[in-house]
């Protein structure tokens, strides 16, 4: 599901408050997702009703997005377009195809098969950035991959779900791309225009942004588990297996899309968070609005789980030695 998308992870004079700021985000984000989804679980009657309200709430997250993009986050792409492509390749070719893959392995039912590939279609989780910052990896990079597999998924996310998922469940690609373009490409491009145009005020709003972020992500995710409450014992577990899988070879396999590519190993840090992370409440809401509460619950497993195994191999990483150069 989608996080929030720190500003802080971007260099600054100010490491040590900036790690400090990071990781206080990454101990925080999933403790405040997992109370919200128990939240959704035992008071269904409270939440349940919101569900309408959940492209709205998207929106704000994906505005609060824009508001933290600057100039050089965008010429980033230019200065390195191979490593941009590359990762934005093996994002949506790994995740896609990994989800189809466990959805036909575990013979998952046709809400939650659409659920997994749903998730693996949807843009980079704005999370990985601080991931990538923690694991001493390439955060521009980490930043110009997420930023572009937003911009594109207007047209992406609608046709590999048809393409992957059409055999499931009829797909409306046509009404999807209108959906992700009403709560993923105009609430980022304005939050664009308003950081261009007020600059004072959003340098103001910038240090809460994260924690404003996070707050409507958790009430999304305890939407999305109250609208299947009372299926959630009998397929928790195995949603829980798949999204573990799902992850687990999003960061694997985008670690080893680097190296592949000749990548220095910073480069292949941030690739494999941008692979492995996704917008997770796009995926939400859009599981939400064309099939099912059950079709979204892989996104709300996978929007707690993606923010802890992302949080455990970042620590990882950033106590191995980063490598000069890419492998020969």
């Amino acid at each position: 599901m989608s996080e929030p998308h720190p500003d802080t992870v971007a260099p600054d004079p100010e490491p040590a408050e900036e790690a400090r700021t990071a990781r206080t985000a990454v101990t925080v984000f999933p403790l405040l997702v997992l109370a919200a989804g128990v939240a959704g679980y035992l008071l269904p009657g409270t939440f349940k009703p919101l569900a309408p309200d959940v492209p709205y709430l998207l929106g704000v997250v994906m505005f609060c997005m824009g508001l933290t993009l600057t100039p050089p986050d965008f010429a980033s792409v230019a200065r390195r377009p191979w490593a941009v492509v590359l990762g934005i390749v093996a994002h949506y070719v790994i995740m896609p195809g990994a989800g189809w893959v466990i959805a036909h392995a575990l013979q998952l039912p046709p809400e939650l098969a659409v659920g997994v590939i749903l998730v693996g279609c949807a843009p980079s989780g704005t999370a990985s950035n601080v991931m990538a910052f923690l694991a001493k990896g390439d955060v521009a990079l980490s930043v110009a991959v997420a930023s572009v597999s937003t911009l594109i998924a207007p047209i992406v996310t609608p046709l590999l779900v048809l393409w992957l998922a059409g055999s499931y469940l009829p797909i409306d690609a046509g009404t999807m791309v209108l959906d992700i373009v009403k709560t993923v490409l105009l609430p980022v491009v304005l939050g664009v225009l308003a950081r261009m145009f007020a600059k004072r005020l959003v340098a103001k709003a910038l240090p809460v942004l994260p924690w404003a972020s996070a707050l409507v992500i958790a009430v999304i995710v305890a939407i999305v588990v109250a609208g299947s409450a009372d299926k959630i014992a009998a397929a928790g577990g195995i949603v829980f297996l798949a999204v573990v899988l799902h992850n687990g070879f999003g960061l694997g396999l985008g670690y080893l899309a680097g190296k592949l590519g000749r990548l220095d190993d910073k480069a292949r840090r941030a690739l494999a968070f941008e692979v492995g992370m996704q917008n997770s409440g796009l995926a939400a809401t859009l599981a939400t609005t064309h099939f099912s509460p059950l079709a979204a619950l892989p996104s709300a497993v996978f929007s707690l789980w993606h923010n802890v195994s992302g949080a455990i191999v970042a620590a990882w990483l950033a106590r191995r030695p980063l490598r000069d150069g890419a492998d020969r």
